[in-house]
């Protein structure tokens, strides 16, 4: 199966307590390297400078077409506290080229406004399946280039699935946590997934299926969000079961959070999400709306 990924490269700086790390990253790499772990072939969407280190992604078998910028590749200085992170762009590349293909599935995750709208309605024209983290469509940045969140009037028609926290949610909808739910779901989304801390919320029909990951402590949770979105969309492609893609995507999360490695090197085995995915399988919650 093949699962088409746009999304930039980065180079993060990643600053956790008084260590800084210089890692490869963004959601291209995370959400990629994830698919390869379950054997999808992937085709990558990006587009990075003369800086990044691609044969990175030749050695993980990832494709890419047209992906070289004469710009630097996009910078990231993430600052984490525990789940809390803040981050500034140091470095913007180019936006993205799209090709016509022929994935099973498609996944759009922007780190910063390289998904233009003309191509995300061509994404959506094409897909037989489509994930969106819309993270990278709401970010702005102010004069000393801190990265917030601003409000956002997405075109979320002919999106399948989608991944929002509280915040990101707030920015397309309004009310309550349900309530951002529901409104994100009238907007035609199948499956709606709510990340807010440990807790996973999933929105199908009328029934929120939730799962809670245990609260351990915390290293690096740069891209383990990448790293969710990934897994649930090839489960949902290879099983075409939401609850068994909700579960998987829960143990690529908490084992990645568990490894306690920075950057890329968090991104778990195939086994061990199966391991933990089996585990949340029988604590999934579920209520009626």
């Amino acid at each position: 199966m093949k699962l088409s990924v746009f999304s930039h490269c980065a180079i993060d700086t990643i600053t956790i307590g008084e260590n800084n790390y210089e890692q490869i990253g963004g959601a291209a790499c995370y959400c990629g390297i994830t698919a390869r772990q379950f054997k999808f072939d992937v085709d990558l969407y990006t587009k990075f400078g003369p800086d990044f280190p691609k044969q990175y992604l030749t050695e993980h078998k990832i494709n890419f077409h047209n992906s070289e910028s004469e710009k630097n590749t996009t910078k990231f200085a993430i600052n984490i506290n525990g789940s809390d992170r803040t981050l500034k762009l140091e470095n913007e590349c180019d936006q993205l080229d799209y090709f016509k293909n022929n994935a099973d599935g498609h996944l759009v995750s922007p780190i910063f406004h390289e998904v233009s709208d003309d191509v995300f309605k061509k994404i959506k024209n094409d897909s037989n399946f489509l994930f969106l983290d819309p993270q990278g469509f709401l970010r702005q940045k102010d004069p000393q280039n801190n990265v917030f969140l601003e409000k956002t009037n997405l075109d979320l028609s002919h999106v399948n699935a989608i991944k929002v926290n509280p915040e990101e949610s707030k920015q397309i909808v309004n009310g309550t946590n349900d309530e951002m739910m529901i409104a994100l779901q009238k907007k035609g989304i199948d499956y709606v997934l709510f990340t807010n801390k440990t807790d996973v919320s999933l929105l199908v029909k009328d029934k929120i299926y939730s799962i809670t990951l245990p609260n351990k402590q915390i290293h690096d949770t740069t891209g383990v969000g990448d790293i969710f979105c990934s897994t649930f969309t090839c489960t949902m492609l290879k099983e075409k079961d939401f609850l068994w893609a909700l579960c998987f995507a829960g143990g690529a999360a908490q084992a990645a959070l568990e490894s306690n490695n920075v950057g890329l090197q968090k991104i778990p085995k195939k086994g061990i999400v199966e391991t933990n995915a089996s585990y949340f399988y029988n604590l999934v919650k579920f209520r009626d709306l």
